[in-house]
């Protein structure tokens, strides 16, 4: 790298997008009104190549964070140890303000699904988690963020609510969470509980990011999609999250039908605008 990194302090990460390839040369040709990126890890983890060195260039103007798909912290196989070395490969070459992945598996017998998993809320799922992460903040040397996924489906061994069990893990592995705001509308819908509820079960001092994303609203089950904007029911529980968490890092995902940069910047201010007004009414 040419350049120092941009750095800022967590607590003033302030408000960020996804990062993506046909948003690369804008956002290098001129200075959108975003605080800070998240790139996809598994994107940039070949040492070399134009994509690690759009993400090099990017990384001295804003700070980034990385968030993966695949560590399958939830799998029963072996954690993969070549992925690990190449994640912290990756991260101490861009020095990410912080790096996250998903509560799930994605995976059995070496075979990738390419998908987030549940998995069954048990005192058993908690300890097997909390071991794993354990061993993975361990060998990168830093804590990471595991974020709820959207799901369709539950367990018949389960024993206790979703929350709980993200709640305990986190506590047990002393990691962090990046709650997705999208993914508790959605799977409190499909599965019938109380989105609020879950909100105030989690513990504040855990949270440090937020996502905000779209979905498809199929009639009797919603899929988590991120091709359209965030929708209002979606808006209102960023609020409640920001009542009760404060200012956290907060960013908006897109994945498909991506559209111009100006249009999320837009997205992204209904999320600053949302935020400065509730943490407003909460200081007076």
């Amino acid at each position: 790298m040419t350049a120092s990194p941009a750095t800022v302090s967590d607590q003033a990460l302030g408000f960020g997008l996804g990062l993506r390839t046909v948003h690369y040369d804008e956002i290098l040709n001129g200075h959108p009104r975003v605080d800070w990126f998240e790139a996809v890890t598994e994107n940039y983890l070949v040492p070399g190549g134009k994509p690690l060195r759009m993400l090099e260039r990017i990384r001295e103007r804003y700070p980034v964070v990385l968030h993966g798909v695949s560590m399958s912290i939830g799998g029963t196989d072996p954690l993969d140890m070549d992925y690990l070395r190449q994640h912290k490969a990756l991260t101490q070459r861009i020095e990410p303000a912080w790096v996250s992945d998903h509560l799930c598996w994605t995976g059995v017998a070496g075979r990738n699904l390419h998908d987030l998993m549940p998995l069954p809320y048990t005192a058993e799922a908690v300890r097997h988690v909390a071991d794993r992460v354990a061993r993975v903040q361990d060998f990168l040397g830093r804590r990471i963020l595991l974020e709820n996924v959207s799901s369709y489906m539950t367990y018949a061994s389960s024993e206790m609510d979703e929350w709980e069990f993200l709640a305990a893990i986190a506590t047990e592995a002393d990691c962090e969470i990046l709650l997705d705001i999208n993914n508790i509308y959605v799977s409190a819908f499909n599965h019938g509980f109380d989105a609020v509820t879950y909100l105030e079960r989690i513990p504040a001092n855990r949270v440090r990011q937020f996502h905000l994303a779209g979905h498809d609203h199929c009639g009797d089950v919603i899929i988590d999609t991120h091709d359209a904007p965030v929708i209002r029911e979606v808006w209102d529980l960023y609020a409640a999250a920001v009542r009760r968490f404060g200012p956290v890092a907060t960013m908006i995902e897109r994945d498909a039908n991506i559209p111009p940069l100006g249009e999320l910047v837009a997205e992204l201010d209904e999320a600053r605008n949302i935020s400065a007004a509730h943490l407003l009414r909460a200081a007076a």
